[in-house]
């Protein structure tokens, strides 16, 4: 067991992972349904945690609204990259005779919810897995934060059969989150409470962040759909202006809505195909993690610039433009009436 063990984390790293434990269905008792490994694999006992880190050099060009593409270019080929890692453990185990699963990064939902894969709920949530096996911290934000690269990571996973030796979680005490709130004050959406925390219990050991409100909130801003912050000053990446209410029950049908303009936007440069959305998404957002680094310094830095932004438009050939307030209402004041409804300008 600890050969294999070491070996597996060893198999990662090398792949290009900067950090990489082990959580077991030991470490990971009692905690959200999406820590039950056997969900995905029967007779599952072990998972294998790993987080790659993002451009640095591609963070604060995006923040001020100097070059969106180059941190989009970035995240899409590490989101690939932890795949491809996941999946090639995930074979190299199977043909040693141990049944494995690999873990994709993102846009895996599970359809046996409500509303189905509309809720966005993972298989397993690589976060929990992170933490439970010392990969890295949580953050007030509730994402997973590491000491070297802050929230700029990407995580992926492997679900075993193996029993593996379980990597104990970090120390509370070394968590460099001081509770700053500037995850909080860069979200649009307003996806994390102020007051409210959430508390999960994993292995015995309790893990505290804000609680996260309605998912719909990150599917309208991160999506991209809509992006202006509510005090008018500055924007994501988003050209939309949809209203983002305070009222939970009103983001279904504003999401609709959004999603029916955002099919007759003109294409921008880049994007990603969403298996929900007919056109491909454009990251526009990802504040919260970004504006995330361990020197709280630099949080500040990435925080005024993402402030001092300006307001993103989009021109007739899908170009963005990051415009002053009063710049961005005066373009839109100058479009027609069908296009100003088709951003959401009433």
């Amino acid at each position: 067991m600890e050969d294999l063990s070491r070996f597996v984390l060893d198999y990662v790293k090398k792949e290009g992972a900067v950090y990489a434990g082990i959580a077991t269905i030991e470490t990971l008792a009692g905690g959200p349904p999406s820590t039950d490994l056997t969900y995905v694999l029967p007779g599952a006992r072990s998972a294998i945690s790993f987080a790659l880190p993002l451009d640095q050099d591609c963070i604060e060009p995006f923040l001020s609204k100097r070059n969106r593409r180059s941190h989009e270019r970035d995240n899409l080929k590490t989101n690939a990259l932890s795949g491809g890692i996941s999946l090639h453990l995930a074979k190299y185990l199977e043909q040693k005779g141990i049944a494995s699963m690999p873990l994709c990064a993102n846009e895996v939902y599970r359809t046996d919810t409500e509303y189905g894969m509309l809720e966005m709920k993972p298989d397993i949530s690589l976060r929990y897995l992170a933490v439970a096996s010392g990969v890295g911290h949580f953050g007030l934000s509730g994402n997973v934060i590491t000491k070297g690269y802050g929230a700029a990571i990407i995580l992926g996973g492997v679900i075993t059969t193996a029993e593996l030796k379980p990597t104990p979680p970090l120390l509370s005490q070394d968590n460099y989150c001081d509770s700053c709130r500037l995850c909080m004050a860069s979200c649009a959406s307003g996806m994390m409470s102020p007051e409210e925390k959430t508390t999960v219990t994993m292995g015995g050991v309790k893990y505290t962040y804000s609680r996260r409100r309605s998912y719909l909130r990150c599917e309208y801003v991160c999506g991209g759909f809509t992006g202006l912050h509510p005090s008018g000053k500055w924007s994501t990446w988003s050209p939309g202006r949809f209203t983002i209410p305070d009222d939970e029950s009103e983001f279904r049908d504003l999401l609709i809505e959004s999603i029916k303009a955002y099919e007759k936007w003109p294409d921008m440069e880049g994007g990603h195909y969403h298996l929900m959305m007919g056109r491909p998404l454009y990251l526009t957002c990802g504040n919260c993690s970004l504006i995330c680094h361990p020197e709280k310094g630099v949080r500040k830095k990435r925080y005024k610039m993402l402030t001092e932004s300006g307001v993103v438009v989009q021109k007739p050939d899908g170009s963005l433009e990051a415009l002053s307030p009063e710049g961005a209402r005066d373009y839109f004041s100058s479009l027609d009436e069908e296009t100003r409804t088709r951003y959401g300008v009433k």
